[in-house]
C-alpha cells in the first residue's frame, strides 16, 4: 500500500488535482482511497458528481456508526472519505483530521478496502497539530507539495517543507517533490525551481492552467470523467505516473 499526502495553500487547486490523480490511478487498475483532510469537506466532491459525503466528525457527533457510514465509492471506484471540521467558531479543525484517521484505523478501513494507493488531501496553510497528522509515522510515507509561482503559495510550500524537516528524525513522511500548478504569473517556473533547489527537492510534474478544469467542476466531475480525451486529462495521467514513480510505485503503475 502506497500512502501519499498532498499539501498546499488553500485555493491552489490541490483537491482538484488530487481527485484527478485518484481517478487516473484508478483507471490504471489500482484500488485508490482518497481522504479529504480539509474542514470544507469538499476534497472528493468531484469524484461523486457534486454529491456531498457525510464527514467523520458529523458521524462522531451523532454517536455510534459503522465503517460504511463514513466511506463511499466515487468515480472509477475511488474510495472516498471526508474528515470534516468542527461547528464554526467552536473547536479545532485539526482535531477532525486526527479523529478521521484514528477512526479509519479503528474500523479497519484499510483492511476492508485494501487500497493499493491512499491519497491524503491536506490543507497546507497550517502545518501544526492535526494538520501534521498525515505526515506522522504510520500514515503517509511520502509528501508532495502543490504550489504556483504566487508568493503566498511559495511561502506555504516552504513552511510545509520546514515542518517535514523538523519531523525527519521521528520517522515521519519525507518530501518527494513539488508539483507546479500554473497560474501564469511572471517568472513562475523560475520561482518554483528556485524553491525546489532551496528545499533540495525537484519539480516532479506541472499542470497548465486550463478552462477544461473549470468546465469539469461546473459539471461536478473530474476532468478524467467529464473530458477523458482532453489534453488536460492526459496531463493528469502523466502526473499520476510521475507521482507513482517518485513514490516507488513503478510495480503498480
Amino acid at each position: 500500500m502506497i500512502k501519499l499526502a498532498f499539501y498546499g495553500k488553500g485555493g491552489i487547486g490541490k483537491s482538484t488535482t488530487v481527485s484527478n490523480l485518484a481517478a487516473a490511478m484508478a483507471q490504471q487498475g489500482l484500488r485508490v482511497m482518497q481522504v479529504g483532510c480539509d474542514p470544507k469537506a469538499d476534497s472528493t466532491i468531484a469524484l461523486r458528481r457534486g454529491q456531498a459525503l457525510p464527514t467523520v466528525l458529523e458521524l462522531v457527533r451523532q454517536g455510534s456508526f459503522a465503517l460504511e457510514d463514513m466511506v463511499r465509492e466515487g468515480f472509477a471506484g475511488v474510495v472516498c472519505v471526508e474528515a470534516g471540521g468542527p461547528t464554526p467558531g467552536v473547536g479545532c479543525a485539526g482535531r477532525g483530521i486526527i479523529t478521521a484517521l484514528e477512526k479509519l484505523q479503528e474500523k479497519g478501513a484499510y483492511e476492508v478496502y485494501r487500497p493499493d494507493v491512499v491519497l491524503y488531501d491536506v490543507l497546507g496553510d497550517v502545518v501544526c497539530g492535526g494538520f501534521s497528522m498525515p505526515m506522522r509515522k504510520g500514515y503517509a510515507d511520502e509528501v508532495f507539495i502543490l504550489t504556483s509561482g504566487e508568493n503566498m503559495a511559495l511561502h506555504a510550500a516552504a513552511n510545509i517543507a520546514m515542518a517535514l524537516d523538523h519531523f525527519k528524525d521521528r520517522g515521519y513522511a519525507r518530501l518527494r517533490g513539488l508539483i507546479l500548478n500554473r497560474r501564469d504569473v511572471p517568472r513562475e517556473e523560475e520561482k518554483v525551481a528556485e524553491l525546489a533547489e532551496d528545499l533540495h527537492s525537484t519539480i516532479i510534474g506541472s499542470l497548465h492552467r486550463s478552462e477544461t478544469v473549470q468546465e469539469a467542476e461546473e459539471l461536478g466531475k473530474t476532468v478524467l470523467e467529464a473530458f477523458p480525451d482532453s489534453a488536460m486529462a492526459e496531463e493528469y495521467r502523466a502526473l499520476a505516473r510521475q507521482v507513482l514513480g517518485q513514490a516507488g510505485g513503478e510495480q503498480v503503475c
